[in-house]
C-alpha cells in the first residue's frame, strides 16, 4: 500500500473516534443523564475539555491532512514530479506530532479523572469528591477497613457514598473509560503516521504520480 493510502486509512480511523470522544465528553455534563442546577456538581476534570478539544477538535486538523494524502497533486515543484508529494507527507508528521499532543491531554484528563472519582451528593448532603478528599474513608468502618480495598475502583461497596446523581460513579467511570481507550488509540495512530510520514518524505510515495509507472517519486 502507498504511503498516502495508508495515511488515507488512518485519516478514515480518526474521524469517528473524534466524534465518539466528544459526544462522551458531552454527556459528562450531564451526571447520571441528569441536567444539574449547578455547575458546581460537575466534575471538576469535565472542564478540561479532554474529549472535545484534545481527543475532538485537535484530532480533526490530522485526521483531514491524512485523508487528503492519498489524492494529493505531487506535480510541478521546481520541475520535481516527487517534490510536491514528499512535501505534503513531511506535512503530514508536523499535524500528525499535533495529533499525538491532543491524544495524549485527553488522555491524561481521564486517567485523573479516572482516579479522582465524580463529585456527587455525599452522605452528609454535601457536593464533594468523597474519594478524592478522603471523605468516603471517614465512613469506612475499621473492620471493614482491613478486609476491603479503600480505593473506589476496587471496592465497589463505597460507590453508595454518592446518593445523587443515580449512578453517577458507573456514569462517570465509564464515560471517562471510554474517553482513556480511544485517545490512546488515536495517539498511536498519529504515532504511526509520523513514521508512515517519515518514511513517505524520505522515499516518496510507491504509487508514482501525474501517470507514471515507473515505481517510487
Amino acid at each position: 500500500m502507498c504511503s498516502g493510502g495508508f495515511a488515507k486509512c488512518l485519516g478514515i480511523s480518526l474521524i469517528p473516534l473524534a466524534i465518539l470522544c466528544v459526544f462522551c465528553n458531552i454527556l459528562l455534563f450531564f451526571p447520571g443523564g441528569m441536567i444539574v442546577s449547578d455547575n458546581a456538581h460537575i466534575t471538576p476534570e469535565v472542564w478540561y475539555f479532554g474529549g472535545i478539544l484534545g481527543s475532538g477538535v485537535l484530532m480533526i486538523f490530522p485526521a483531514l491532512v491524512f485523508l487528503g494524502l492519498k489524492n494529493n497533486d505531487c506535480c510541478g515543484c521546481c520541475g520535481n514530479e516527487s517534490c510536491g508529494k514528499r512535501f505534503a507527507m513531511f506535512t503530514s508528521i508536523i499535524f500528525a506530532a499535533l495529533g499525538v499532543l491532543g491524544a495524549g491531554y485527553s488522555f491524561i484528563v481521564s486517567a485523573v479523572a479516572v482516579h479522582n472519582g465524580p463529585t456527587c451528593l455525599f452522605y452528609n448532603e454535601t457536593w464533594t469528591n468523597p474519594f478524592n478528599d478522603g471523605s468516603v474513608y471517614q465512613k469506612c468502618f475499621l473492620f471493614h477497613c482491613l478486609f476491603h480495598p479503600v480505593d473506589y475502583l476496587y471496592n465497589h461497596t463505597l460507590w453508595d457514598s454518592c446518593k445523587e446523581p443515580v449512578g453517577i460513579v458507573t456514569w462517570h467511570l465509564t464515560l471517562f473509560s471510554m474517553l482513556l481507550v480511544m485517545s490512546l488509540i488515536q495517539a498511536v495512530l498519529c504515532a504511526i503516521q509520523v513514521i508512515n510520514g517519515l518514511i513517505g518524505a524520505i522515499c516518496g510515495d510507491c504509487c508514482g504520480c501525474c501517470g507514471s509507472t515507473d515505481g517510487a517519486v
